[in-house]
């Protein structure tokens, strides 16, 4: 472990100081006049943000996408004034009335930040420990970016370098989502990160001594991270010379990825507010601000005091950003002259556009055949993996289980590593038993850009991922989940294994698109829509077990559409099954049909793509006048109750499921062609009294 270092290139000016000491007012202010707030960190961490965004981040205000700039990702959310005063600095748009309205209705700055909201923000950070993990996966999507269009540069020489800077906390390191995504950054040797950990000993509950005592440093050792110590100066305060060079030699180190332990006191240099728990979220008080105002030699009276030299010299970095793109664009462009067929592809991936004729290579499945539906998919991915090569992913582990091999000769592995398909631009990611990571690695690696990726484990373990989906949406993240396993289906590895709650919540969560196919061409489609969308999440749930393959229908791509067509008039009675369930509704309806009652066969693969068609076509599908309906799904029912209305049923799953072939697990559990038709007799009769 390197402790504090000596040599230094850092130019450090009076004026540098007294923009730190301004940060520090903004602070205060900010959160005073809304009254609610975190300043403490903010204002501890205002000399390594300045330092940052002023000194060392390669970043262009003028252009918050340039592909080329560095990455920052903001971990510990809620002190999110440490980023939006280096963005008002800095040039991003953000102005003073911006921090004036900062957590308050329709303001640029809430309270925590939020990606697509605030130009400058990489991502939304607020549940602890996704950040440090989305940096991972920037980190992951830098290293692919690489090898999609500059494999053979050398280290350092390509365009397409560049560092993700983090600055991390107490809390996010206590969530174990950081050690799962620090453990795989190691393992893959992530020498872009560079992480700033806030040593601050505070926690909402006091001192971190009340749960969090461990060498923070070993661990990270441990994980096969560089790691540094910076101390405070005599002042208590930031020693930004140690600190900037602890940062280069961090940035320096390019075969690991590095961490940055620096001891600071929160709300520094509040006389009594410093090293408070009270400080970290809730307002000073006026009479504190007067009096850090006083120490810092600022005038108490004034609130969001900027001095006008203060404010020239900052929105300097504005200059900065822009010499340093042209320099960039003309490294790029003598990239471009030198790799036109790659500079194409670029191009195209940039747009968020996928190759000419695409969908001509996935595969068209036989009806009647039957047919998993993981094994389908695993199909799909195989075939668009040699004409689509932005898409890559893997599995936690699973991948046999999973069928997302898109390349068996290919592993994502660093140099160094002793398996021989590892390669570091390698097209299958192995994030191990890591679900939550894999989860917000995955987000890291869409916000960053330029690829698409996938990641696969079994349904059940979606509640690993929830929170990591759950920004996904959020943020409108177009990333795939592979999630197989998908019922009681999966037979003999019991309850712990099938879920059966699990599509009705994460149908629950806004902005994310689940897809349940119900055989391998509604699969080959439903992989065809979410390529071609680029503004959501989708899951895929997948089956274990065969199903039968039925005539490929291009209006699974609408969500839900007429499978089977009532025979001798009008449909009585309409069957609505998602998933492996469809079969079970193309029997009873064979059966209903038998006894002269004309049933209609909807397959709904994704309620939220069906909700997205106009009301003529709903009702094209579902006709309001018919009012017989069932819905059938291996799960609990609260997804159907909108759609079979009162006098409909619906055959569910309203327990967990039990260790047992699937096929005696379905029977048991009526999930038979006989309770589907049984229970349509059961809504004709209620339909019409």
């Amino acid at each position: 472990m390197s402790t504090k270092p000596t040599t230094t290139d850092l130019e450090w000016t009076e004026l540098d100081q007294r923009a730190v000491d301004t940060v520090r007012v903004l602070a205060m202010d900010s959160v005073q006049k809304v009254g609610n707030g975190h300043p403490g960190t903010a204002m501890s961490l205002a000399p390594a943000a300045y330092v940052l965004f002023q000194k060392l981040m390669r970043h262009d205000p003028s252009d918050a996408n340039w592909t080329g700039r560095d990455r920052f990702v903001l971990s510990p959310g809620h002190s999110s004034l440490t980023l939006y005063i280096q963005l008002y600095m800095a040039g991003y748009g953000l102005e003073l009335d911006d921090l004036k309205a900062f957590r308050t209705w329709g303001s640029l700055t809430p309270g925590h930040p939020e990606h697509g909201h605030t130009t400058g923000v990489e991502t939304t950070t607020g549940p602890l420990g996704q950040g440090i993990a989305n940096a991972v996966g920037m980190a992951m999507a830098a290293r692919y970016e690489r090898g999609l269009f500059d494999p053979e540069a050398a280290e350092g020489a390509s365009p397409f370098d560049h560092t993700i800077w983090a600055i991390v906390s107490d809390g996010d390191l206590e969530e174990g989502i950081s050690a799962e995504a620090s453990s795989l950054a190691g393992h893959q040797k992530l020498g872009s990160i560079v992480a700033l950990y806030d040593d601050n000993h505070i926690s909402i509950e006091g001192d971190t001594e009340t749960a969090f005592s461990e060498d923070v440093l070993k661990r990270y050792e441990a994980y096969g991270w560089h790691v540094q110590r910076v101390e405070q100066n005599a002042n208590g305060d930031f020693d930004v010379k140690a600190l900037y060079a602890a940062l280069k030699a961090a940035q320096d180190e390019t075969e690991r990825p590095s961490i940055i332990a620096a001891r600071t006191i929160i709300a520094w240099p509040a006389p009594n507010a410093q090293g408070t728990e009270a400080s970290h979220g809730s307002a000073l008080g006026e009479e504190e601000i007067a009096a850090t105002k006083r120490v810092l030699g600022f005038d108490p009276e004034q609130h969001f005091q900027v001095d006008d030299d203060v404010f020239a010299h900052v929105r300097k970095a504005a200059d900065r950003g822009r010499e340093e793109h042209a320099a960039w664009d003309k490294k790029f462009q003598e990239w471009r002259d030198a790799n036109a067929e790659r500079a194409a592809t670029f191009d195209r991936v940039a747009k968020g556009e996928l190759p000419e004729g695409w969908e001509k290579s996935l595969p068209v499945f036989e009806p009647g055949k039957a047919v998993a539906t993981r094994a389908a998919s695993g199909k799909v991915l195989q075939a668009l993996g040699a004409v689509i090569p932005e898409l890559w992913g893997g599995s936690a582990d699973l991948a046999g289980s999973n069928n997302t091999t898109i390349d068996k000769t290919s592993s994502f592995l660093p140099v160094g590593n002793p398996l021989p398909e590892a390669n570091p631009y390698g097209r299958t990611v192995h994030f191990g038993i890591r679900e939550h990571a894999m989860g917000s690695t995955m987000n890291g690696i869409a916000l960053h850009g330029n690829t698409r990726i996938y990641g696969g484990t079994f349904l059940v373990f979606s509640d690993y991922m929830r929170p990591a989906v759950r920004l996904a949406a959020l943020m409108k993240l177009p990333v795939t989940y592979v999630w197989t396993h998908d019922s009681i289906g999966l037979g003999e590895d019991g309850p712990t294994h099938q879920p059966v709650e699990h599509m009705a919540a994460l149908r629950a969560i806004p902005g994310l698109n689940m897809v349940r196919p119900a055989d391998a061409n509604e699969t080959a489609i439903a992989w065809r829509e979410i390529l071609r969308r680029n503004d959501a999440p989708h899951g895929l749930a997948l089956t274990r077990q065969g199903v039968p393959t039925y005539e490929a229908n291009e209006d699974a791509a609408r969500g839900g559409y007429v499978l089977a067509e009532a025979e001798g008039g009008q449909p009585q009675v309409v069957l609505i099954g998602t998933g492996s369930e469809v079969q079970l509704a193309v029997e009873a309806r064979e059966q209903l049909q038998a006894a002269g009652i004309p049933t209609r066969v909807v397959s709904m693969p994704s309620i939220e793509w069906f909700e997205e068609q106009d009301q003529g076509y709903r009702d094209s599908v579902l006709p309001p006048s018919v009012k017989a309906r069932v819905a059938v799904e291996a799960g609990i029912a609260l997804t159907w109750y909108r759609y079979v209305g009162e006098a409909g049923r619906i055959v569910s799953l309203e327990h967990f499921g039990a260790s047992a072939d699937a096929k005696v697990l379905f029977r048991e559990f009526g999930f038979t062609a006989d309770a589907v038709t049984a229970a349509a007799r059961e809504s004709l009769a209620a339909a019409a009294r």
